[in-house]
């Protein structure tokens, strides 16, 4: 059996970032199941009250604006990452369940891994798609209309 192939640092480099993307998206997990807690809300809530009612102590100074200034930048910046890694978490688990569908259903086989197209490739199948749904309801409109007509032929006759 052949050796593992090994990547520019010996294969340990990709398994040290393979533990420490499952270190933080573990982290992540966790963090933003927190934030979407109303317990959390009110938090963050209780910390900004706090913050307001001590501006009379600390005279409304440069520093006492800091503090909340410094703290909302550090929380938002870190949670646009928490928030990004869920994202792609949920549109890949999406995707993969959306291909199965696909996969195991009359779709069209073809549409499974469309996400890696370009703008414009997705744009042109989105038309197309949308196209041949008009003309789907077009025809079922009709097949409807040609069916009145038939039964009222019918019923000319019969009454």
């Amino acid at each position: 059996m052949p050796a593992p192939k090994r990547g520019k640092a010996g294969g340990e480099g990709q398994a040290n970032n393979n533990g420490a993307a499952h270190l933080f998206g573990e982290i992540a997990n966790g963090t933003s199941q927190a934030a979407g807690r109303a317990l959390t809300f009110l938090i963050a809530a209780g910390v900004v009250v706090l913050w307001a009612l001590s501006g009379p102590i600390f005279h409304y100074s440069d520093t006492w604006q800091l503090v909340i200034n410094t703290g909302t930048t550090i929380v938002t910046f870190l949670m646009v990452f928490l928030i990004q890694n869920s994202q792609n978490r949920d549109s890949a688990a999406i995707q993969v369940k959306l291909d199965e569908l696909i996969r195991v259903s009359t779709a069209h086989n073809s549409f499974v891994g469309i996400e890696h197209l370009s703008d414009d490739e997705l744009g042109e199948i989105r038309t197309k798609c949308e196209r041949r749904a008009q003309a789907e309801k077009a025809g079922q409109e009709s097949i409807e209309r040609t069916g009145k007509k038939a039964k009222l032929a019918a019923e000319r006759v019969i009454g």
